[in-house]
């Protein structure tokens, strides 16, 4: 029995795909994975029989990467899952950010008892008429899965867009319309464009991108969607740019403190990936994952060891073996089968910076002391024998 921990409500959508091999324990302890969405597991302990973790949603800032890796513990996210509703609301925001729809309806709320509120109204629209997106020229900062449909979806609405990401993946590449131009680097689409949005992870270089030198080189009246992560932007640069007319409005998915106080921006309740859609998608996918690797010790969609797979577990046992990237380390596990007598059916080994994943499917069943002339070994983090 396989045990599963859940540090957030997770959709019945995914939770449902565990069969009665699986339990949903009341706590960590003792669990092989966990799944979460939002909570932070930074000041958490992590039991000794954790396996894996999966992520609902993309970002990965609230758990410990390397530590995990340290440990042997495999975490997953679902890039993708959630794009479609995060599309949907940045095109929403465009909308937002070029015509003042919020200050209309606040308006018409806040006339409400006007018994000529018609009449009042044609003469008080003017100041929140704004203007079209057709014609203009937006810039997407990150073409992953969700940059990728803004792009897309921006110049089906008859926009000028302009693409800027150096890790662009082939897949990607191949999913982004013919009539987005790429551009060599993020200075190109401060010089240029009407509308920006980021779609960007939160690293350490990316951390307060969008900051003064950045804005300087705008156009007076850039409009700025942030649906990715807040501290991508410099919060006391932004309200400097708000309050200089440098950026004309600036839409964000992240209320903390200091933008809620800046005029001129637009602050929604984190909704990007809220949708029932996306949280089912992202709930499924995770789960997925989660059995793949606890079953069967593929890995699809870590963020802290390499994909990889043998498919579906066929033969006698599949050795699975998380371990630093070093030289000699897969050449002396083999050394390590033959003095044993083990036959190696068939193997993959994958890297990723540091750390490695190894598989291998053997002909016959494998002793306890073959195990742990495995876990020996030096540079080894962990064995799994399934």
């Amino acid at each position: 029995m396989k045990s599963v921990y859940c540090l957030n409500p997770i959709s019945n959508a995914g939770m449902s795909r565990f069969d009665d091999t699986y339990c949903i324990a009341d706590s960590i302890e003792n669990a092989d994975a966990v799944l979460l969405r939002s909570a932070s597991m930074h000041e958490m302990t992590l039991p000794d029989s954790l396996l894996a973790i999966g992520r609902a949603g993309a970002g990965v800032n609230n758990i410990p990467l390397d530590s995990c890796a340290k440990k042997g513990i495999v975490v997953f996210n679902t890039p993708g899952a959630n794009a479609n509703g995060v599309k949907e609301l940045v095109i929403a925001g465009l909308m937002l950010a070029s015509r003042d729809i919020a200050g209309g309806c606040h308006w018409v709320r806040e006339n409400k008892d006007d018994p000529n509120i018609a009449k009042t109204a044609e003469k008080a629209k003017k100041a929140f008429a704004g203007n079209e997106i057709k014609g203009k020229k937006l810039g997407v900062i990150g073409l992953g899965a969700i940059g990728v449909l803004v792009a897309n979806a921006a110049s089906e609405l008859g926009m000028e867009v302009f693409g800027c990401d150096p890790y662009l993946s082939i897949q990607n590449a191949v999913r982004l319309s013919h009539h987005i131009t790429i551009v060599k680097d993020n200075d190109e689409i401060y010089n240029q464009c009407d509308y920006i949005t980021i779609h960007v992870p939160a690293l350490d270089s990316t951390k307060g991108m969008l900051n003064k030198r950045a804005f300087d080189q705008m156009k007076d009246g850039v409009k700025i969607l942030n649906f990715a992560r807040d501290i991508l932007v410099n919060d006391a640069d932004m309200a400097d740019a708000l309050a200089s007319g440098k950026v004309s409005r600036y839409v964000t998915d992240f209320p903390n403190p200091a933008v809620v106080n800046m005029p001129g921006a637009l602050v929604l309740p984190h909704l990007g990936a809220s949708t029932e859609e996306s949280e089912e998608n992202c709930a499924v996918m995770a789960v997925n994952q989660i059995m793949d690797y606890l079953e069967n010790g593929n890995i699809e969609n870590s963020v802290n060891y390499p994909s990889c797979s043998l498919g579906y577990r066929k033969k006698a046992a599949r050795i699975c073996v998380c371990h630093y990237n070093r030289p000699n380390v897969i050449s002396q596990l083999t050394s390590l089968f033959g003095e044993a007598g083990v036959n190696i059916s068939d193997m993959v080994s994958k890297s990723r910076g540091e750390y490695a994943y190894a598989m291998f499917d053997v002909e016959a069943p494998v002793s306890d002391e073959f195990e742990k002339k495995l876990e020996a070994m030096e540079n080894i983090i962990r064995i799994r024998i399934l």
